[in-house]
């Protein structure tokens, strides 16, 4: 019985509420460093994928 009631109150003191302020912060935090450096991986990556497949299929357009 004892391990129960420690349990409950481990659940209960896990974790404050959060306030505004640190979802905002979270928020800043996703929309101005992760996403940027989310965005410029995924389009570089792109760009080094086309210019490899280039590098070993050649250009695109018809053969000469």
């Amino acid at each position: 019985m004892d391990t129960v009631s420690n349990e409950s109150e481990a659940r209960d003191h896990s974790a404050p509420p959060s306030t505004r302020r640190d979802e905002f912060i979270v928020f800043f935090i996703i929309a101005a460093l992760i996403w940027p450096v989310v965005a410029v991986g995924v389009v570089g990556g792109f760009g080094f994928l086309v210019w490899m497949s280039q590098l070993v299929l050649g250009p695109p357009g018809p053969p000469h």
